[in-house]
């Protein structure tokens, strides 16, 4: 989901995840209407969400983070528990530190394993790269491309090329409206649409 500053797309992640009130529309997951619902019950449905700016509980563990995230105690939960540290080997050896102690890519890496310890088919994923080193975007476009092997990702992300390098299908929102959609490599190729809307190359 691409735009620019203010069109729309966190606005559109809070709506799908109850945080926010639909004003007109509908949001419907395997034909069963979210509208209405509150967030707790919409997470409980299948859908994660991995705000922007790196939100965890400072004052818990690693650990504790992820525990707290975990809709149950059963043995698939630990398996996904399990591939999360896998996936993000610095949570692994950080594991009963204090988030407050971790870096702004480590703590980026938690929001994201919170998400995988539940059974999650759709993940929302707000910036992940906001604020981050190159070299830490890489480890989280690597990441998130392993992912999506197994979880449905609607990704907000201003870094273009990290955006191509994820996706496989775009929504341009403009105004609060979707106005151009389409397959990521149809984007990537066309430098009109991507100045007239992202205001790359201008």
């Amino acid at each position: 989901m691409l735009g620019r500053n203010g069109a729309g797309k966190t606005t559109t992640l809070r709506t799908i995840m109850g945080l926010l009130r639909l004003a007109k529309g509908k949001i419907e997951l395997v034909g069963e209407s979210l509208a209405g619902l509150e967030t707790h019950h919409i997470a409980r449905r299948g859908i994660g969400y991995v705000p922007e700016d790196c939100v965890v509980f400072n004052m818990l563990t690693v650990e504790e983070n992820l525990e707290i995230a975990m809709h149950k105690q059963d043995k698939e939960t630990k398996e996904r528990l399990i591939y999360a540290l896998d996936l993000f080997p610095d949570l692994k050896i950080a594991y009963r530190r204090f988030a407050v102690t971790l870096s702004g890519g480590q703590r980026q890496m938690l929001a994201m394993a919170r998400s995988l310890v539940n059974d999650n088919k759709i993940i929302l994923i707000d910036e992940p790269s906001k604020g981050l080193a190159p070299i830490v975007v890489d480890k989280m476009a690597a990441a998130l491309i392993e992912v999506k092997k197994r979880s449905t990702l609607i990704l907000v992300e201003q870094n273009f090329p990290l955006a191509c390098a994820i996706g496989d299908r775009y929504v341009i929102l403009d105004s609060g409206k979707s106005v151009k959609s389409g397959t990521v490599h149809e984007l990537a190729t066309d430098e009109q649409l991507q100045s007239q809307y992202l205001s790359i190359g201008t």
